[in-house]
């Protein structure tokens, strides 16, 4: 059984969600960072992947949604598009069981990878997979906070304790 709770993830994604919206914020305001090209594919990875694995948790077709290339989005259209995550992912984890997260999930690059590197993997959880979205999208965010700055843009703070310190306010999509 997963040792991951329901009312963790709440936490961790709360957090997340309000990570990302800061860090959009500060992008679109920023003249610099709108054709980085590199600023956009920092961010549509975090998302390209936030979504995915939320189509493997739920059985939905993934294929739409890895179709997806960053050269398909402006900045704004990217923004967009990665908003209404949240709200599933959310939706999602608030139902998700203890059983449910600790259900066995092998995502189908598993496979390359394991041949890549000349070893067999062992499987992880639901509630494994969804704390890597939660730490994947934070290793992202730092490079794209990085970029920012190397843009002329004002990387915000978005640190989790810094949630908790701003008293976890919500998303600022606005």
């Amino acid at each position: 059984m997963s040792h991951y709770s329901p009312a963790l993830f709440t936490e961790l994604y709360k957090h997340m969600e309000w990570a990302d919206a800061t860090l959009w914020r500060a992008a679109l305001a920023s003249p610099g960072a709108q054709s980085d090209e590199t600023l956009l594919n920092y961010l549509h990875h975090m998302h390209l992947t936030q979504q995915l694995f939320l189509a493997f948790w739920t059985g939905t077709p993934a294929e739409p949604i890895a179709r997806r290339q960053p050269s398909e989005f402006t900045l704004p259209e990217l923004c967009a598009w990665a908003q209404p995550y949240y709200a599933q992912a959310r939706a999602f984890l608030d139902t998700a069981t203890p059983d449910v997260l600790a259900r066995p999930l092998v995502m189908p690059w598993v496979a390359q990878y394991e041949k890549q590197l000349g070893r067999k993997f062992d499987v992880a959880t639901v509630g494994e997979t969804a704390f890597q979205v939660v730490s994947h999208s934070t290793h992202h965010r730092a490079q794209a906070n990085t970029r920012l700055r190397a843009v002329g843009g004002d990387p915000p703070l978005v640190d989790f304790i810094a949630w908790i310190w701003f008293g976890r306010p919500a998303a600022p999509w606005d």
